[in-house]
């Protein structure tokens, strides 16, 4: 049996996480011994532990309580603890999420002490190094022993980057596998989807009915902390909803809520909380999110999991952010680039509404993504 540290961090690596652990236990419990890390590197009590229950997650074995900082000692102080618990467990290997401080500092303990690095969401790209996430991707990716790309795309990033794809084990840090296997998060949304309709009542709640709204999140720091891109999307989903006569949900951190009266230009503000058409709700659980997406019209968005969650469910998306990693999604006309320019929100919104003709290859994969990584991990560790 091999032993695999899985280091989580923020609420979107909690849930990739489950698509793994379920697949160990289901079908590689005596193959597969899984530990989990907890950074806190985002950790709230009840979030935290709301999302453990609700998707089933083994507890974490360890929390390091990291909390907020600043990118530098955050990141040092996720390396010592990680270290500590690496040489204490002796694992056959680490496996990391997509592009989180706690993905920098996990690739970082363990390439510096000779511990094989499993990166899942390797390869993604929005090729804009002012973003933190791409520097965490970029050096997680150059430390990784194994690496599993969701996409074709990401899959080529790699190789443009200068890995081999004819490389033949045993595979290295020198040496690395690179894969395409599909998404862990089409996995959860393919499991999930059904258990949302049964154990959530946000629609019910809040009196929403199938396609008649639109669902929008932003949280990126770009965004809100910059009162005219802030300013700017404010003032296209406000004509949105006169122009179109149509609902907005908008489920928002509370420190989100709290920097609209703070950030929003004058008056607008009273004009977004006196427009009974936007509805502004708390944070959203991870099932309840699913139901939002898979009920409503379009979803407006500047996360890149939502991003992707409108794909799977079909839904039209426009993307609040000057690029995107999923370049698929825009190449196949589901998805448009809008950035926080009040014009071309609104134009992006016209014409995805109007468009009829919508196609949904499989980008992601199967399904099976998180089982064919597992198999991969038992081939090519060694016990």
């Amino acid at each position: 049996m091999i032993k695999i540290i899985t280091v989580i961090g923020a609420r979107p690596q909690i849930i990739k996480a489950a698509a793994f652990s379920r697949a160990i236990k289901n079908n590689f419990s005596t193959k597969i011994q899984e530990i989990i890390v907890h950074t806190g590197q985002h950790y709230d009590e009840n979030m935290s532990k709301v999302f453990f229950e609700e998707l089933g997650i083994p507890q974490p074995n360890y929390n390091l309580n990291v909390g907020s900082a600043s990118h530098g000692k955050q990141t040092a102080m996720m390396i010592s603890g990680i270290e500590e618990i690496l040489i204490k467990e002796k694992p056959h290997g680490i496996v990391l999420y997509g592009d989180t401080n706690s993905t920098l500092a996990g690739g970082i303990a363990a390439s510096k002490i000779h511990i094989p690095v499993i990166h899942i969401e390797a390869g993604l790209r929005s090729f804009n190094k002012a973003m933190p996430e791409e520097i965490n991707r970029i050096m997680c990716d150059h430390v990784s022993t194994l690496l599993f790309s969701p996409t074709k795309t990401g899959y080529e990033n790699l190789i443009k980057e200068g890995f081999r794809v004819n490389n033949q084990e045993p595979y290295t840090i020198d040496n690395p596998k690179i894969y395409c296997c599909g998404d862990v998060m089409y996995d959860n949304s393919l499991f999930f989807s059904e258990l949302a309709d049964k154990k959530t009542s946000i629609l019910k709640d809040h009196n929403l009915e199938k396609d008649d709204y639109l669902l929008v999140t932003i949280h990126r720091n770009n965004n809100t902390d910059d009162p005219s891109r802030l300013s700017s999307i404010f003032r296209a989903l406000n004509k949105i909803t006169h122009d179109n006569n149509i609902k907005i949900v908008l489920p928002l951190h509370p420190r989100t809520a709290n920097l609209l009266e703070k950030n929003l230009e004058e008056g607008l503000f009273e004009i977004i909380r006196s427009n009974n058409k936007i509805n502004i709700l708390p944070p959203a659980s991870f099932l309840e999110m699913i139901a939002l997406e898979k009920n409503s019209k379009l979803i407006l968005t500047d996360s890149g999991g939502v991003q992707k969650e409108a794909y799977f469910f079909k839904k039209p998306c426009v993307v609040l952010r000057s690029e995107t990693e999923w370049v698929e999604l825009v190449n196949n006309g589901n998805t448009i680039i809008a950035d926080a320019d009040e014009q071309k929100i609104i134009q992006s919104y016209k014409l995805l509404t109007e468009k009829s003709l919508y196609s949904y290859p499989q980008i992601f994969g199967d399904g099976r993504a998180a089982e064919f990584i597992c198999n991969e991990l038992v081939l090519n560790l060694t016990e």
